[in-house]
């Protein structure tokens, strides 16, 4: 109430926007950890929050309206001082807090319970009362954990409930709190939508809120627009009483991954097997529906949707993890389906890359040989042999051969150093495959430009057989990614003196990888070992000790998902613009999708992932194509028609130029 009481004043103050939490979105929202940073600390007990923005043409007459509102806030009952920051990435966090509170409380429902949100209007003076009645509402018809948070400057609110539409005592009970709410709102004069359309839960109270004569209107122009009813029937127009309760979507346990989704759509527009076979949210809703057709003993449809999942669903997921950069809940579906690769039967494969986990140094340097071979044969004789064998043994265990692949890659070797400060794991994923055309490749750049800053690595012994272990995990093979995790861990302890010294990778998605295996470890070595990105480590460590770089007119950077979620992509721009004048991050770009492996088994889902992207550097021209993760490149060098290299390798081209130049000079 004391929030409410606030609200005429404020708005006299012209704010741009008022939004309203009580108790509960409060608490909601320090579950999330950013929005944790944003939130006052304290006890919250019985307590609302105010999120006032203001907005003006220039900086002179914000900076007045800021002045009034100092004036206006120091006479309110806060419990805590209040702040008005300017920074942008304080608001960003703020509005994140706010604008995800449906999706929190929703993703952090019981298992097997439906979310849902309503959105009602009244006047501003009566918001106040509305709300405390309806809270009265919720402790009434015992619905726990439900919140009101909403656009208090405008008197709209939104309130967030969960039921359990399987159990008729529930449905009940949520027919009787409909029928209170109704009349709680509309007798304070009030609207039962505001912002949102009005669906079926209120299509039967629609004649109530706006009386027989319009309700009358309105019918009359549905029929003559939809005479036969075929448009949204039952919505807003409706002769059912009982609409509101009847066909609910109800919400089955499937697995953590799927109960948490309130299928919000957020995470749609990062996944890059959007355009060609099913988003997350479409891969959980299918889950969905799996279960509800096993429960209902819909044998065919189970079969039906089974079979068709299996590509749609688990094939085609790169299971990149962006999904989760855009989830309010952090739900990784990738992971999830990492798991269902790991319940397929796949004995022979399973197999065959344990044995690969076993003697893997012989098996990497294979792999690369093979390309390397494959490149100086007949690209025809080698594409159809490839082919040939996908169409007997699937597309699953076979990778489709194009030209576009490169040579093989350089064995690693040991190169141990008594000083070091750090040691230096250079990916597998570079002996399989070799650098861009005549460029040196990830390894050979990074050590150059430590030689260059006087910066000293380390490669231990046994490089050659270490691994991250994500060609295991990604595709589920458990057994070869356990033997893998266990050589890893002794060889990191021992590499790193026990943690003294950190690890640096030069693949982004190896470097995520490493993360993984190391948190996964749980005991002191998990809790010593460091892991760094290559690219974190030269604009950390490495640049500030560099020359003054020869640099290029422009380049092009692809950043990674991997990178993405590492949080390394500042550092990643940092040695960027070391490298070049201009650098430019496309505006559509998205994740590749070639996902180690991914990219050669189903060329189609790079191909979509990278189109946009794609089309947008055709109509643009760059001197040089840059990502941070070997494979990446060679997706995007297929998708473009670029030579994508690695940054590092840009950023030691420019450095020689330099001492070229110096030294020609001199």
């Amino acid at each position: 109430r004391a929030a409410t009481d606030a609200l005429p004043a404020i708005v006299d103050s012209r704010a741009a926007a008022i939004e309203l939490l009580d108790e509960t979105s409060l608490r909601v929202a320090r579950l999330d950890p950013d929005s944790a940073m944003v939130l006052p600390a304290m006890d919250i007990d019985h307590h609302a929050g105010l999120l006032v923005e203001y907005q003006e043409m220039t900086a002179e007459l914000l900076t007045g309206r800021v002045e009034g509102a100092h004036e206006l806030f120091g006479g309110f009952p806060l419990a805590t001082p209040y702040e008005l920051s300017g920074q942008p990435k304080t608001r960003a966090d703020l509005w994140h807090m706010r604008k995800g509170l449906y999706a929190t409380v929703a993703g952090n429902r019981p298992s097997g319970t439906t979310a849902l949100l309503e959105d009602v209007a009244v006047p501003v003076p009566a918001l106040a009362a509305t709300c405390g009645s309806l809270l009265e509402l919720f402790e009434r018809h015992r619905y726990e954990e439900s919140v009101i948070f909403g656009h208090a400057k405008d008197g709209n609110i939104h309130f967030l409930l969960n039921e359990r539409f399987d159990d008729p005592a529930c449905l009940e009970r949520y027919t009787e709190f409909t029928d209170d709410m109704v009349d709680l709102v509309l007798g304070a004069g009030g609207t039962l939508k505001a912002e949102h359309g009005t669906g079926r839960i209120m299509a039967p109270f629609v004649r109530r809120q706006y009386g027989d004569e319009l309700y009358e209107v309105m019918g009359e122009v549905k029929d003559l627009l939809d005479p036969t009813g075929v448009l949204n029937p039952g919505v807003i127009i409706s002769a059912d009483d009982t609409i509101h309760i009847s066909h609910l979507k109800t919400t089955p346990t499937v697995e953590a991954e799927v109960d948490r989704c309130v299928e919000c759509g957020y995470c749609e527009p990062v996944c890059p097997s959007k355009d060609l076979t099913l988003t997350p949210r479409q891969r959980i809703v299918v889950r969905r529906e799996m279960a509800r057709a096993r429960e209902d003993g819909q044998v065919e449809l189970l079969r039906e949707l089974t079979e068709q999942y299996e590509y749609d669903g688990i094939d085609t997921c790169a299971a990149d993890g962006m999904c989760a950069t855009s989830c309010p809940v952090l739900i990784d579906t990738g992971s999830l389906v990492k798991r269902l690769r790991e319940q397929q039967p796949k004995p022979l494969r399973s197999r065959l890359w344990l044995t690969a986990a076993r003697h893997w140094p012989s098996a990497n340097a294979m792999l690369g040989r093979a390309l390397t071979a494959a490149a100086k044969a007949p690209a025809g004789l080698v594409a159809g042999s490839s082919s040939a064998a996908r169409r007997v043994l699937g597309a699953e265990a076979i990778p489709q051969w194009d030209a576009g692949l490169p040579r093989g890659g350089q064995r690693r070797m040991a190169f141990p150093v008594a000083d070091a400060v750090a040691v230096f794991l250079p990916s597998c994923v570079g002996t399989m495959f070799g650098p861009e055309g005549s460029s040196p490749g990830a390894s050979a750049a990074f050590l150059a430009l430590c030689e260059r800053a006087g910066v000293q690595v380390t490669i231990p012994e046994g490089v050659d057989g270490t691994c991250c272990g994500t060609p295991w995990k990604s595709k589920g093979m458990s057994d070869g990614y356990r033997v893998m995790r266990d050589r890893m861990s002794i060889w990191l302890w021992e590499s790193t003196e026990g943690g003294r010294l950190p690890v640096v990778c030069d693949a982004s998605s190896c470097t995520e990888g490493l993360r993984e295996l190391v948190d996964s470890l749980g005991d002191e070595r998990g809790a010593r070992i460091e892991v760094i990105d290559v690219v974190e480590f030269v604009a950390e460590v490495v640049l500030p000790r560099l020359p003054e770089p020869d640099r290029i007119p422009s380049l092009v950077i692809h950043p990674t998902c991997s990178s993405t979620r590492l949080g390394i992509d500042t550092a990643l721009m940092s040695v960027a613009r070391a490298a070049a004048a201009q650098v430019v991050i496309p505006e559509r770009w998205g994740c590749c999708a070639f996902a180690g492996d991914r990219g050669m088994l189903h060329p189609e889902l790079t191909a979509s992932a990278t189109a946009a992207e794609a089309e947008w550097l055709r109509a643009h021209s760059f001197d040089a194509y840059a990502s941070c993760n070997r494979t990446c490149e060679i997706g995007m060098t297929r998708a473009t028609g670029q030579p994508y290299r690695h940054v590092l390798e840009v950023l030691a081209q420019a450095v020689d130029g330099a001492t070229q130049e110096a030294e020609a000079s001199r």
